[in-house]
């Protein structure tokens, strides 16, 4: 490519110019010329040539280190008197929004799409090759002691089966000439000046086309239903997730089939509040048990009780812990722990007698328990 005009003076900027100065001034006088947006406008096409050419010179390092030294540019290396207009490699329309033209004004959005397959030419094309067909998730709610425990649950699956009329293969066998391209493989576009021509859309380039199965419309799968009664095993998490493998939706081409996914969603349970495999409980105690010490029992969820012991001097929300009586893990197969808070019960003083003796507990123990608080204020 090779000009003698002054790319600089084009595009409306000085020679210190920046490359992001370079591109909006490109991007504003290109939507101001653009041929699509001056239809049979001799003098726009002329000036969008310019601009073009200079924006591909200047918008290039090493471009434009040759322009800045020698006054033009040229591949080849020959004087600029010998460049001919239109010549050279084809202006990179990359980094140029043709959204940012009005969408009523003619031919802009063929202009765009134009290029962008003009651009993907030498990109691979889609082929039938086998596709996997894609995973399912299905919610499943249980209650608590059924994620627990384990269950079974039934339920009924929507996918994408195999076509059974054509068997997966999206055709009936037979194929006819393609009506797009007549065979050729290929179309012809073009904008103003400019046609390219391009792998044709409906055939992707082999000129024929294979009748589609009138069952599954070419896909090569249908919607089915399928009724499953799957095993729930026990000590499942809330949100966690049981595979199934080939119960997902079908493949195309011969692909493999996807998988099913059940999200376990389980219902809370009013005593015991699980936190991975290990449970937590809250037990209330009396004052006297607290202050004394007791052996009291635990519900657990193996539905059994333990005993724990709680020593004396006990506050409201110490906890303790009982080994190995929370879930058992599907990971290591080993149980979880059961950790117990102590809730205090302050009694409801209804008679003389209680309190009189309160009284008599407050005066043989003086002590202040907010000394020490206090002390640190």
């Amino acid at each position: 490519m090779a000009g003698k005009e002054d790319y600089y003076q084009a595009l409306g900027v000085n020679r210190k110019a920046t490359a992001v100065e370079i591109r909006k001034a490109y991007r504003r006088l290109a939507r101001k010329y653009h041929p699509d947006v001056n239809p049979k406008d001799k003098k726009a096409e002329e000036q969008f040539r310019k601009i073009a050419e200079a924006y591909d010179v200047l918008s290039d390092a090493k471009k434009r280190q040759m322009y800045d030294r020698f006054g033009f540019y040229s591949e080849s290396g020959p004087p600029p008197e010998a460049a001919h207009a239109g010549r050279g490699r084809p202006v990179d329309f990359a980094g140029f929004d043709f959204s940012e033209v009005g969408e009523q004004e003619a031919g802009i959005g063929g202009f765009r799409d134009l290029f962008s397959q003009f651009f993907r030419r030498g990109e691979p094309q889609p082929t039938s090759q086998p596709e996997r067909g894609s995973d399912l998730e299905y919610e499943v709610n249980v209650g608590f002691w059924e994620a627990i425990r384990g269950t079974t649950v039934k339920l009924t699956v929507s996918h994408l089966d195999a076509c059974r009329t054509c068997r997966g293969t999206g055709s009936t066998g037979r194929d006819k000439t393609c009506p797009a391209c007549n065979g050729a493989g290929s179309s012809n576009k073009g904008m103003s000046t400019m046609r390219f021509t391009i792998p044709c859309e409906m055939c992707r380039g082999k000129g024929r086309i294979v009748d589609a199965c009138v069952a599954c419309r070419g896909d090569g799968r249908r919607a089915e239903t399928e009724s499953l009664e799957m095993r729930i095993p026990a000590g499942i998490q809330n949100g966690g997730r049981v595979r199934v493998q080939g119960k997902g939706n079908a493949g195309k081409h011969g692909g493999s089939i996807g998988d099913l996914y059940l999200v376990i969603r389980v219902a809370p349970h009013p005593f015991f509040e699980r936190q991975g495999d290990d449970i937590y409980t809250k037990i209330p105690i009396t004052v006297t048990e607290a202050a004394m010490g007791a052996k009291i029992e635990v519900p657990t969820i193996d539905q059994s009780r333990a005993l724990l012991k709680i020593p004396p001097g006990t506050a409201s929300g110490q906890k303790f812990r009982l080994r190995e009586k929370g879930v058992m893990s599907l990971k290591t197969h080993k149980h979880g722990d059961q950790y117990v808070e102590a809730q205090v019960q302050v009694p409801k003083v209804v008679d003389e007698r209680t309190k009189e003796i309160l009284r008599e507990l407050a005066a043989l123990n003086p002590g202040d328990p907010r000394a020490e608080l206090y002390r640190q204020l």
